[in-house]
C-alpha cells in the first residue's frame, strides 16, 4: 500500500472546514460539557470538549468548559459575519429583489450577483479561518484533557483575542 505525501499547507487547508465547524459550535459544546461535568457525567464532558482525550479531573474539565463557553461567545461574531456574507454576498440575487441600478455590479441582476459573490467569497474564507483559529486556540487551552500542558502563549493570546472581540462588539453597538 502506498501513501501519498501531502505538504503541510495542504493538510492544514483540508482540516479548516472541520475545525471551523468545531469553532462555530464551541458555545453549545462548552455549555453541554459544563452541565455534564457538574452532573457527574465526565465521559460526556470529555467527549464534548476533546474527542479521544483521556479521563481528566473535574477542575480540568471545568476550565476547558469555561474556555469553550468564552471562546464560543466570541465565535458568535464570525458566525454572524458568515451568515451575512453568505446571505448578502453569495446568495445576493435571492435576497435582493432589485432594482439593481445602484448596486455594485448593476444595473442587471447577473452583474450585481457576480459582484457581490466575488466580494463575499474572500470574507467567507476569512470567517472560516477565524473559526478554525478559535477552535485551535481552544484545543491548546484544553490540552490538559489530552495529558499535555497548556502552552505558555495560549492564555495571553486568548485574553487578547477576547479583548479585541469585546472592542469590536462595542464599536459595532455604538454605530447602530
Amino acid at each position: 500500500m502506498t501513501t501519498t505525501y501531502s505538504p503541510a499547507p495542504v493538510r492544514v487547508l483540508r482540516s479548516v472546514p472541520a475545525a471551523a465547524g468545531r469553532g462555530a459550535l464551541l458555545l453549545p459544546r462548552g455549555l453541554v460539557a459544563l452541565a455534564a461535568t457538574l452532573a457527574g457525567r465526565s465521559a460526556l464532558a470529555t467527549r464534548m470538549l476533546r474527542p479521544g482525550a483521556t479521563e481528566s479531573g473535574v477542575g480540568q474539565r471545568i476550565w476547558a468548559s469555561l474556555t469553550a463557553v468564552v471562546l464560543g461567545v466570541l465565535a458568535l461574531i464570525p458566525v454572524g459575519a458568515e451568515v451575512l456574507c453568505v446571505a448578502r454576498g453569495l446568495c445576493y440575487g435571492l435576497v435582493d429583489r432589485g432594482p439593481y441600478d445602484h448596486s455594485w455590479g448593476g444595473p442587471t441582476l447577473a452583474g450585481a450577483w457576480a459582484a457581490h459573490f466575488a466580494i463575499g467569497l474572500p470574507f467567507v474564507a476569512l470567517g472560516l479561518l477565524v473559526l478554525a483559529g478559535l477552535d485551535g486556540l481552544h484545543r491548546q487551552l484544553a490540552a490538559p484533557l489530552a495529558g499535555r500542558r497548556t502552552p505558555v502563549w495560549a492564555v495571553p493570546v486568548a485574553l487578547v483575542v477576547c479583548a479585541a472581540g469585546a472592542l469590536l462588539f462595542t464599536a459595532w453597538l455604538r454605530q447602530i
